[in-house]
């Protein structure tokens, strides 16, 4: 049993999974959006936020434990400088995966995992925000003693 097991596996030894991560984490940091498999996807979900948090603390160590991971010092001082202003005052999330479809070759569902952009500045207050509930049926709105009939769908004509 995997109590306590966190990560998938993929059927990969442990350096060739890991090798994958640091590629996979590396070149979302660089391009800001890869395109991947669903399970590969969420994993790196994982290791982006990790990695985005590292840059936010901002020290050496910080930085040392970023570049054991992050196989180009460029990523790195980009996750440093610009990934982590962006994403100082956001607690976690930094990432999204949207599946979009399934691969042609064979059919393995496939993802974008892209980092969020810089947070919008907040609403002032009376500008929206608010979601508008749905007209409820009144007594004014139709006549009394007439209901409206639902709508129905025309057959199509058959030859």
């Amino acid at each position: 049993m995997r109590h306590l097991r966190a990560g998938k596996k993929f059927n990969r030894s442990a350096s060739h999974r890991r090798a994958l991560l640091r590629n996979l984490v590396t070149s979302l940091l660089r391009h800001e959006r890869i395109q991947t498999t669903d399970p590969k996807a969420k994993e790196l979900r994982r290791w982006a936020d990790w990695m985005i948090g590292l840059g936010k603390q901002g020290t050496l160590h910080a930085r040392r434990q970023a570049l054991a991971v992050i196989q180009d010092e460029a990523v790195v001082h980009k996750l440093f400088d610009t990934l982590a202003a962006r994403f100082k005052d956001r607690p976690g999330g930094y990432s999204r995966v949207v599946k979009i479809g399934w691969r042609r070759g064979d059919q393995a569902a496939v993802s974008i995992v892209e980092l969020l952009p810089a947070e919008a500045p907040a609403k002032a207050e009376g500008e929206g925000g608010r979601r508008r509930r749905r007209r409820t049926k009144t007594e004014g709105d139709e006549k009394a003693g007439e209901a409206k009939q639902p709508r129905r769908r025309a057959k199509a004509a058959t030859a």
